[in-house]
């Protein structure tokens, strides 16, 4: 079981490198993921994910609600996201701001999501690895195996790799599943 963001933001507070260090590996996929996603280059979602987490280094002391982390640090990834944005448009930018505008409507793919279309599922995928990682090991390698491969290897395969016999896997899968909505339904809380 992991820990949850307020002890861990609480052992930050006084000093834990190991509580900092697992809050930046919880987390370092969704930051870096937004700016990517919002179409910077990678060097400039690093800066953007350092930024995040030097602005939360700086305010540990002020988050007035710990159990909420998650959203301050999608809304601070969000908000360096767009001054990141801005900076370049400032400096490419055309003179004529109209003229610009166009540009930037005729660049938008026509099926591509909305911005807080993206931002909304990267928030769900990594509500969903988080409540994955708090279960227990065997259920966590069974659902990876079947629901994060590319192919969902046969049964007989499956068993062989986790040492369980095969007509226990559906079983397994549909408790392992009813584990994973109840952690899930815990984290909306």
């Amino acid at each position: 079981m992991t820990d949850s963001d307020e002890k861990l933001l609480q052992a930050c507070r006084r000093g834990d490198g190991v509580a900092w260090e697992m809050l930046v590996k919880r987390y370092q996929k969704l930051i870096y993921t937004i700016p990517r996603r919002a179409g910077l280059d990678e060097d400039e979602a690093a800066d953007v994910f350092q930024e995040v987490f030097i602005t939360l280094f700086e305010k540990l002391d002020g988050i007035e609600h710990p159990e909420r982390l998650h959203a301050w640090l999608v809304t601070t990834a969000r908000r360096k996201t767009w001054r990141q944005i801005s900076r370049r448009r400032t400096l490419q930018q055309p003179t004529d701001s109209a003229e610009a505008g166009e540009k930037e409507f005729e660049n938008l793919p026509a099926d591509a999501p909305l911005p807080d279309e993206v931002l909304m599922k990267l928030e769900e995928q990594h509500r969903v690895r988080t409540a994955l990682n708090a279960l227990d090991e065997r259920c966590r390698k069974l659902l990876t195996v079947l629901f994060y491969s590319v192919e969902t290897p046969p049964y007989s395969e499956i068993a062989a790799t986790l040492g369980v016999p095969e007509g226990s896997i559906g079983p397994t899968r549909a408790r392992c599943l009813q584990k994973l909505l109840k952690t899930l339904e815990k984290s909306v809380d």
